[in-house]
């Protein structure tokens, strides 16, 4: 990034995210720091991924001496294993499943019934 700016929260790891997604096939470091539009050094595409894997974004498979890293999901079962690690942390489910469902959209809440009837 020019300038010395930093990025904001998360957004190294929607980047890796992305590269990876789209490359259909699991990657290396090398592999991926080569996609990303940021000139990053090794170390720091390896410290995300192995970030990323321990936050079980990302699965990972031996390759020699390397890993080659993949997404567990796509981007709405991310979204879901988010808003599901967040629910277990919750004491007070019902209070968060409430106010989740006062704040959706009429369009949403229908959208969300007709899933809950086809269970």
């Amino acid at each position: 990034m020019a300038g010395g700016e930093r990025r904001a929260a998360g957004a190294l790891e929607a980047e890796v995210m992305t590269v990876l997604q789209r490359a259909g096939r699991p990657l290396n470091a090398a592999d991926v720091q080569s996609l990303l539009a940021d000139d990053l050094a090794y170390t720091t595409v390896v410290t995300i991924l192995t970030r990323m894997h321990a936050k079980g974004l990302l699965t990972r498979e031996k390759d020699g001496r390397s890993f080659r890293y993949a997404p567990v999901s796509d981007e709405p079962g991310l979204v879901a294993r988010r808003m599901h690690r967040t629910m277990a942390a919750e004491p007070d489910r019902q209070a968060v499943l409430a106010r989740f469902v006062d704040s959706l959209s009429d369009q949403d809440e229908q959208l969300l019934r007709d899933l809950l009837d086809g269970r």
